[in-house]
C-alpha cells in the first residue's frame, strides 16, 4: 500500500438537488478529460450512499501535485441549483457518511491530514472548510 497522508474532500460541482453517480463522474473523467479512470477514491451520493472509485492502492487524479500520498472523497453538489454560485449543498446523509468514511480511512491512516481540496489549491470545493470541521476525526 502506498503511504497516505492526506484525505481530500472535494465537491462534483453539480447543481443542488440533482444526483450523479461515481459512473457518471467516471464519464467525465474518462471520455471528458482522456483519464484512464475516475480521479476520486470516494463518491457520495446525494442519499448518503458510498460509492467505490479508484482502488486505494492506486493514485487518484483530483488535486494537482497531491495525488501520490492522497485519497480523494467527492460528495455530489456543491453549487446552486441553477449552477450560478458556489454552496454548501452537503445533506444530511451525505454529512453523516463524510463522517464514517472519513473516520474508517483515519483508522487504516491515522496520521493523514483530513483536508479540502481548497486548502490546497485556489478552487471553491467542497464549499466548506473541511479542515476545520472534520480536525477532531
Amino acid at each position: 500500500m502506498r503511504a497516505i497522508n492526506k484525505i481530500i474532500v472535494h465537491c462534483s460541482a453539480t447543481p443542488q438537488f440533482k444526483d450523479f453517480s461515481s459512473n457518471h463522474i467516471r464519464d467525465w473523467h474518462v471520455n471528458g478529460n482522456g483519464w484512464s479512470d475516475i480521479g476520486y477514491h470516494y463518491v457520495i451520493r446525494l442519499d448518503g450512499n458510498i460509492e467505490f472509485g479508484r482502488e486505494m492502492k492506486t493514485i487518484g487524479a483530483h488535486v494537482k501535485g497531491h495525488n501520490k500520498d492522497s485519497l480523494g472523497i467527492c460528495y455530489i453538489g456543491g453549487m446552486d441549483s441553477t449552477m450560478q454560485t458556489w454552496e454548501d449543498t452537503r445533506t444530511i446523509e451525505q454529512k453523516e457518511s463524510l463522517i464514517i468514511i472519513l473516520k474508517y480511512l483515519k483508522k487504516i491512516f491515522p496520521q493523514a491530514e483530513i483536508l479540502g481540496h481548497n486548502d490546497l489549491s485556489k478552487k471553491s470545493c467542497p464549499c466548506f472548510n473541511a479542515k476545520e470541521e472534520y480536525k477532531e476525526i
